[in-house]
């Protein structure tokens, strides 16, 4: 049976790590008794998220999807659905890097980028969104990048990926703004995660997740007459 509980759910793709584990880890801090649908692939470090989760009082779930997969984002949906009832809030934060020049970049690790970053995105976002839009109430956050609002040499897949997630959260804010439910595109810069591992920047100049997941939570607690619809995060100490 569903859970029964005043407290929102919340529903976060790529929760296993990085950016995702910290935002889990914000709302379950903040957000008295929130209920966590953690989706990811790897069900073994969702498991470890959900345990830190919930010794911070929250009540965790684990969802182990491919979100680039169709039928995959539907059963998860339906179990979410089954174990929680109607979300309120979702974290788009599932994606890819991947950096290479374009004359470099293969049709697969295109593919494989706008598969990774944009249609995993649009699969989720469609799977929970209509139940936001019928009850005209809830919250949609996308991670977007730096790389999705300027372009980023090196890494031309990347960003024809990030630019498609500013494109898509804006249509979304379009059709979605006189149905109750906001619609926002968080664009960070370079951050502590497994994503720039290797990159050669010193952590010194890139950005802690907590504070990146932070952001999400102030954005969450603003009055429902307010939608911040884009929002830049980026390292005081540099433009990456």
């Amino acid at each position: 049976m569903p859970t029964r509980s005043k407290a929102p759910v919340i529903v976060i793709t790529g929760a296993s790590q990085g950016i995702g584990a910290a935002i889990a880890a914000a709302f379950a801090a903040e957000v008295k008794g929130v209920n966590l649908a953690l989706v990811a692939r790897d069900a073994g470090n969702l498991a470890l998220v959900a345990g830190a989760c919930a010794e911070l009082g929250a009540n965790p779930g684990v969802f182990p999807c491919d979100v680039s997969d169709e039928a995959a984002v539907a059963a998860m949906e339906a179990a979410v659905r089954h174990r929680f009832g109607n979300v309120d809030v979702l974290v788009n934060n599932a994606g890819k890097y991947l950096g290479a020049p374009f004359l470099e970049t293969t049709v697969a690790d295109f593919d494989r980028m706008l598969s990774a970053n944009l249609r995993s995105l649009f699969l989720v976002s469609r799977a929970f969104a209509a139940g936001m839009v019928r009850r005209r109430r809830g919250d949609i956050f996308n991670m977007g990048s730096i790389a999705g609002i300027a372009a980023l040499p090196g890494a031309s897949a990347y960003s024809a990926a990030k630019f498609g997630v500013a494109g898509l959260s804006k249509a979304m804010r379009a059709e979605f703004k006189g149905r109750g439910v906001r619609v926002c595109c968080v664009h960070p810069g370079a951050t502590v995660s497994p994503s720039w591992k290797g990159s050669g920047v010193p952590s010194k100049r890139m950005m802690p997740a907590e504070d990146v997941a932070q952001a999400f939570v102030a954005l969450y607690r603003m009055t429902r007459r307010t939608v911040v619809e884009e929002i830049i995060l980026r390292p005081q100490l540099g433009d990456l």
